[in-house]
């Protein structure tokens, strides 16, 4: 019996070393990592925001759209190589893959993503965080030398340190990381690691005076059965927008690379095509990132069809071969499709744009948990049986094709979704 309790407290006193060495690894390479993106991160935001101002003030520089696309494309493909595969590249070396994430991936999507914000195409920024994150986790790895499975914990501590500092959402940016690799399933074992990657890297960017854009979704109205009614029905709205979306984006990659093989031609005709839009629309007001359509949404004057306009010019500017995230857009296009929703449902408008905000991104990205999280972190704890409950729906009506090709499907949501 003497024997047996020794040998157990020897078990828990190794146990307990076990974990305080892995703490203490985990801290150090994640650290490593979030400072890293984290520095880059600003970089790039601070530098977006310069380029968009350049844009605003400069209208003539639309009409260099084509060939900034054509310069692009031809970038990707003279140097690009397996870099030309972006988020899902990430995404897969994640789930386990052996290629290498390479570090000209990082001034590639950079310089790709300025460009196309410079000239005016839709498009966002955690795309190009994101695989910044990646191509510098896996730097990391390769010079500390760490195996197959620790190299997978930390190219998803990379993807959650660039969400992270984009956004400055830490906790949204960790659950992401885990959340996004397959739906169903739920990565754990990397949850200290990206959560300290996810915060090293928003304390790092905010440290170089970044600044993050802030909402208010107003007075949250008391629950009722009416109101949860009316919350359902445009979560369902909400998560076939994203459908909408990722379909569309994604039929219009096949179809260019079908009709149109060579690349930097394919994205000159992209171009061209967004300018074309403009004129017709009579509006710029969805080139870049857009993001005064959503203060516009929150005080009720966005346009009603906004919504689809953005989700037009930033599937065809993404789908013709421009760099940038699928993000932000999502948060513009369910912004104002909530800011139209809540007349006719009868809702405040700052609390349906709110919940739009979220919900579209959640169906499109397949990660409600993350989104939710967000949600809190935007936009505090008051509203929060309203934004699980849009993000869950949202999520269920989505199916189970999102915006990242190689986004694992685990568990399938349900046989309506068999053609996904």
């Amino acid at each position: 019996m003497i024997t047996l309790n020794h040998q157990l407290k020897k078990l828990k006193k190794l146990e307990f070393v076990e974990i305080i060495f892995y703490f203490i690894k985990w801290s150090f390479y994640a650290g490593v990592v979030g400072i890293l993106v984290g520095c880059l991160s600003a970089f790039f935001l601070l530098t977006l925001d310069m380029t968009t101002a350049e844009r605003l003030a400069h209208p003539w520089l639309l009409f260099g759209l084509p060939f900034a696309g054509a310069f692009i494309s031809y970038l990707y493909f003279k140097f690009g190589k397996n870099a030309g595969r972006g988020n899902n590249l990430v995404i897969e070396q994640a789930n386990g893959g052996s290629e290498t994430i390479p570090k000209r991936l990082i001034p590639l999507t950079l310089i790709g993503t300025l460009a196309t914000h410079l000239f005016g195409g839709s498009a966002g920024r955690e795309g190009t965080a994101v695989q910044m994150g990646g191509s510098v986790a896996d730097a990391v790895g390769s010079l500390f030398k760490i195996n197959a499975k620790e190299r997978r914990i930390l190219i998803i501590c990379g993807m959650s340190a660039g969400f992270s500092s984009v956004f400055g959402t830490p906790i949204a940016g960790t659950l992401f990381a885990l959340e996004v690799l397959a739906l169903g399933f739920f990565r754990e074992e990397g949850l200290f690691p990206s959560l300290w990657a996810a915060l090293i890297a928003n304390w790092v960017t905010l440290s170089f005076g970044v600044i993050h854009h802030s909402y208010q979704m107003g007075t949250i109205p008391a629950a009722s059965f009416g109101l949860i009614a009316k919350i359902m029905l445009a979560a369902l709205c909400f998560g076939l927008t994203g459908r909408l979306f990722s379909r569309l984006t994604d039929f219009l990659k096949s179809f260019f690379k079908k009709w149109i093989l060579n690349p930097a031609l394919r994205s000159f005709i992209g171009g061209a095509l967004i300018i074309l839009m403009v004129f017709v629309v009579g509006s710029r007001d969805y080139l870049g990132l857009s993001l005064p359509l959503i203060d516009q949404a929150f005080n009720g004057e966005a346009h009603p069809f906004a919504f689809l306009l953005k989700l037009f010019f930033t599937a065809f500017t993404l789908g013709t071969g421009f760099q940038g995230g699928e993000v932000t857009p999502l948060f513009v296009i369910g912004a104002t499709l909530g800011s139209t929703l809540a007349p006719i449902l009868g809702v405040a408008i700052p609390f349906l744009t709110g919940l739009g905000f979220i919900g579209v991104f959640a169906g499109a990205t397949n990660t409600p948990i993350a989104c939710f999280v967000m949600g809190l972190e935007l936009f505090g704890t008051k509203a929060l049986p309203y934004l699980f409950l849009v993000c869950v729906i949202s999520y269920l009506f989505s199916g189970n094709f999102g915006i990242y090709e190689s986004q694992k499907i685990g568990i399938r949501k349900t046989k309506l979704f068999e053609d996904d």
